[in-house]
């Protein structure tokens, strides 16, 4: 058997050496908001004859939206994204587009959302985490009652939970800063969706070890979260996997429109994973043994090693 819990500080250790970049990132520089958060209008036109991507920038430089980000779509299709204009001055760059690239563009999908409703989405996408982690400290609480000292699991549950959120932040600010990739709602909806994954991997774990700790499997509480997780590593790992090979199916094959969705799911659940079995279930042995002060370096564990 596989001595897991031996090697946590370990775990703790590749988890920080992940995070930190995209934390100095997101501390930085923070995340690239897109329409959705900041305001302003997306435009999906097609085309014919076709064109590059400089002829249609030139001619944006040249009509005054400089800022604009262009974005080509699998079937040939731009989608630009720029500050916000009413339908008349969308004529106006239409015809302006027309006479610059000498192609005939159809408008395919128009969009314009205001600063205001921008600024609400982004404060009640935040209330959104925000809930789902009381709640789900609150639910796993309650869930865990009977165990001595239940707080420790809701909360370390959390804790696990914003590794895995932290790092999909990171990742996200890195690209932002780097590639240009910007955050819209569906990128909430994948965020809220790797938080109930990993809570979700994280509560088997959890069940596994309040099992065996009831059959009396060991009195010794490192040896039973030990025992518990390599009995759930096959069925978390067998889950896992399946998911990421349709998720990574997605991201290669699924289009423009869910390729970020795609890829925050495809890091969340990898993180999820790892997080539940290298984190969550670790820090309750942390707790238990009373290492927290070992775990940052200032004193050293008068606690029995697994």
């Amino acid at each position: 058997m596989i001595d897991f819990v031996g090697k946590r500080f370990w775990f703790f250790l590749l988890s920080a050496i992940i995070i930190v970049p995209g934390l100095i990132f997101l501390i930085l520089f923070g995340l690239k908001p897109g329409s959705d958060f900041k305001g302003g209008t997306d435009i999906t036109l097609s085309f014919s004859p076709s064109v590059e991507e400089n002829q249609i920038r030139q001619s944006l430089t040249s009509l005054g939206y400089n800022d604009a980000v262009i974005q080509s779509t699998s079937s040939g299709n731009y989608i630009l994204r720029l500050p916000e204009i009413s339908s008349a001055e969308r004529d106006v760059l239409i015809n302006d587009l027309n006479t610059s690239t000498g192609s005939t563009t159809t408008v395919l999908d128009f969009s314009t959302i205001s600063a205001v409703v921008a600024g609400e989405t982004a404060r009640y996408a935040i209330i959104a985490v925000i809930v789902a982690a009381i709640a789900i400290l609150l639910y796993i609480t309650f869930a865990f009652r009977k165990m001595p000292n239940a707080i420790r699991w809701g909360t370390c549950a959390v804790i696990a939970l914003m590794h895995d959120i932290l790092l999909v932040l990171g990742i996200f600010a890195i690209l932002g800063k780097l590639a240009g990739v910007e955050i819209d709602a569906i990128f909430i909806t994948g965020m809220l969706t790797v938080a109930g994954y990993s809570v979700h991997d994280t509560i088997v774990v959890f069940d596994r070890i309040r099992e065996n700790l009831t059959k009396g499997v060991s009195r010794n509480f490192t040896e039973v979260v030990n025992y518990s997780i390599s009995q759930t590593l096959t069925r978390s790992l067998n889950t896992s996997l399946t998911v990421i090979i349709v998720l990574l199916a997605l991201f290669l094959l699924g289009g423009s429109t869910i390729h970020y969705f795609a890829l925050v799911l495809l890091i969340g659940v990898t993180t999820g994973t790892y997080s539940s079995i290298c984190n969550a279930s670790q820090l309750l042995v942390v707790w238990e043994n009373h290492e927290w002060g070992r775990l940052i370096g200032m004193k050293k564990s008068t606690a029995v090693k697994a």
